[in-house]
């Protein structure tokens, strides 16, 4: 029969291999034989996962999972925590701040999603990244220092990642940052309660301490230092400066001094400098960012007859350095909304966020667009004229005539969207004020300038981390006088068997990585490998997913605060996993293109080809082998591979 196996029904949880009208049989005799031998066996295949796939940053999700629930173990003296953690960060060196804000896309793309929820790969990378804060893991081994170093303009996700990956290569680097502490949106842009500082300061100085990143704060460069005198110092320049600024609000009036935008409401908040506001707030936004205004809005209350010298605006412009710090003492809730174009299942901003918003005590109208900005006589913002409103293809709303409605207003903010600062680098700006970046992540007219993040386009935080290791490699390249290599199909850091039998000891002679086309008569190879990882995702259909039992996601305990007690309140909105539920929920995982040794194709094989190989060569993705003298092809062994290792091809 050749019919696609039939996904698992999430209700009743039963399997079926075929699909209704699949009945035609086909003589396996003459397709499989030919005279005395087979002409398919298995191959072990390993594929990319679709949650890796879905991840900017790339991370090996899969491998970090695998030792955390204990299938892959450490080749060295490391435990098993800590060896989780230096596979994590091959990618990302922020497993503590993403495991706590990324929006997990990788989660969205994984497989288990077929059988009843994702995996928890948020939860288990934050008690990844946390536990090693606590033991005060450092980041080790790393190579001698070149006579190169690079600049690197900005001291964000995307600087700081990529100062990160190139140390890793032997490279130092400056960091260049305007502002006065390290971190860019993580610091300035987040509120600390969804990104508590003292993780954010650890892995910021966890960096720091590998050596040869010097970094220069309050500098802004184009201002107090020229791009030439830059390319002068150094031998390459990243630009990672991020979008500083927010887009105004598209509305009649938006030029009242109280119509703000989100980053600089934002980032005078997480300056310290806001201690209140002075009535009712209204955010137009439908994103993340907008998330934060209102939820940082109904901590910071309000005070009664605010006087106009203290007013927020006047400390988001800069007329004001920062607000009494008094004023706190005498707050109370104020009342916050929200405004989207989308309807609220389509909101950028993730579930999550939204919930919390609302039982933070924000009201969320959906669907509505902002059409004027009321003012009074002295020209200041007392309320919104909004409407109904429908939204193109292209996601650009338009008013629906005769729903025109008012919202009152002390403060309005702008959350629609960020524009970067070029003062004094206006040169390398494109049409749209953000900078151009060809595939290789150069800046197209300034060789040795590579671009990262959202000067590019405007993204996630991981997004500009796996951008940043990209251009590494590009930088890396390029200094040794080298033509910058192709991207692969599949862009992400992926399991190498050869560096796994290195780490083990396990090394065969005469195996320099890819393909292996050897068989168990040969010690290049246990068993016919192949590494299709750079090209291949591998999807839910070529798994056995019969073989997965039911099991809720571990979800981390939310621990943010209801209207009532939202006022001041500073606490991190989340609490990890214990080790216990780590495990659990790392153990969920399905391992999508890699053996994870549930021995399915040893117990199954009718002939006894498939066996396991012996302790002391074993290793991850080596652990069965195939005695090609036994095997008649019956691929067996293939449809109860629950990850989809096993194909049935020409073996050797």
């Amino acid at each position: 029969m050749a019919a696609e196996p039939v996904i698992i029904d999430k209700e009743t949880h039963t399997f079926r291999q075929y699909e209704d009208g699949d009945h035609i049989t086909t003589n396996f005799e003459k397709q499989i034989f030919v005279e005395d031998t087979s002409y398919k066996c298995p191959v072990y295949i390993q594929r990319t996962p679709p949650c890796q796939g879905s991840c900017p940053s790339g991370h090996e999700i899969r491998g970090w999972l695998q030792i955390v629930r204990g299938i892959e173990k450490p080749g060295d003296d490391l435990e098993r925590d800590a060896y989780a953690f230096y596979r994590n960060t091959v990618a990302n060196p922020y497993p503590s701040i993403m495991g706590r804000v990324c929006p997990a896309p990788c989660q969205d793309g994984c497989n288990r999603n077929e059988v009843d929820d994702y995996v928890g790969i948020n939860s288990v990378e934050q008690y990844i990244g946390d536990s090693a804060l606590e033991a005060g893991l450092k980041f080790e081994n790393l190579p001698d220092l070149g006579e190169k170093k690079v600049a690197i303009i900005g001291g964000g996700p995307g600087g700081m990642g990529a100062a990160y990956h190139l140390r890793r290569r032997g490279y130092g680097s400056t960091v260049f940052d305007m502002q006065p502490d390290l971190g860019g949106m993580m610091r300035y842009g987040i509120p600390s309660y969804r990104v508590p500082r003292d993780k954010l300061n650890g892995e910021n100085q966890r960096i720091v301490d590998m050596g040869g990143i010097e970094v220069k704060l309050n500098t802004k460069i184009g201002v107090d230092i020229s791009v030439e005198q830059l390319e002068k110092d150094y031998d390459a320049i990243i630009w990672a400066i991020g979008c500083q600024k927010g887009r105004g609000l598209p509305a009649a009036n938006a030029d009242a001094p109280n119509v703000i935008t989100a980053v600089e409401y934002l980032d005078a908040f997480n300056k310290g400098k806001l201690q209140t506001l002075g009535g009712k707030v209204v955010c137009v936004g439908g994103g993340d960012t907008s998330i934060d205004v209102v939820t940082v809005s109904r901590r910071l209350g309000m005070v009664e007859d605010l006087a106009a010298d203290q007013r927020p605006e006047k400390v988001t412009s800069g007329e004001l350095q920062a607000q009494d710090e008094a004023l706190g003492a005498q707050r109370k809730n104020v009342g916050v909304t929200l405004t989207a174009v989308f309807p609220r299942d389509e909101m950028m901003a993730t579930e999550q966020e939204v919930l919390e918003a609302l039982h933070e005590g924000v009201e969320i109208q959906n669907e509505v667009m902002p059409v004027e900005v009321i003012k009074n006589d002295a020209g200041m913002a007392i309320g919104l004229k909004m409407a109904k409103c429908t939204v193109d293809d292209r996601g650009i709303p338009s008013p629906i005539e005769g729903t025109g409605f008012e919202i009152e207003a002390d403060l309005i903010v702008s959350a629609i969207g960020q524009i970067t600062d070029l003062e004094g680098i206006d040169g390398y700006a494109n049409e749209r004020g953000l900078m151009d970046a060809d595939p290789l992540f150069r800046h197209p007219d300034h060789e040795g300038h590579f671009v990262v993040g959202d000067i590019i386009r405007p993204h996630l935080l991981t997004t500009a981390i796996g951008q940043a290791s990209k251009a590494a490699e590009g930088i890396d390249q390029y200094l040794q006088g080298v033509e910058i290599s192709k991207r692969p199909k599949v862009d992400v850091h992926q399991f190498s068997l050869a560096a796994k039998l290195e780490e083990t000891n396990l090394t065969p002679s005469g195996y320099e990585g890819g393909d292996a086309f050897a068989t168990d008569t040969t010690d290049i190879a246990v068993h016919n490998f192949r590494d299709r990882s750079k090209y291949e995702i591998i999807n839910a259909n070529e798994l056995f997913l019969g073989h997965f039992k039911r099991s809720e996601v571990s979800k981390r305990e939310r621990t943010g605060p209801d209207e009532a007690h939202v006022l001041g309140d500073a606490h991190p909105l989340m609490k990890g996993l214990e080790e216990e539920q780590a495990v659990e929920e790392a153990d969920r995982c399905m391992s999508c293109g890699m053996c994870f040794e549930c021995d399915n194709c040893v117990i199954f094989c009718p002939q006894d080809a498939v066996s396991r190989v012996k302790k002391d060569i074993s290793t991850t993705g080596r652990y069965v082998a195939t005695d090609y003298t036994r095997c008649i092809g019956c691929h067996i062994c293939s449809d109860v591979c629950p990850t989809g290792y096993i194909d049935m091809a020409m073996g050797q």
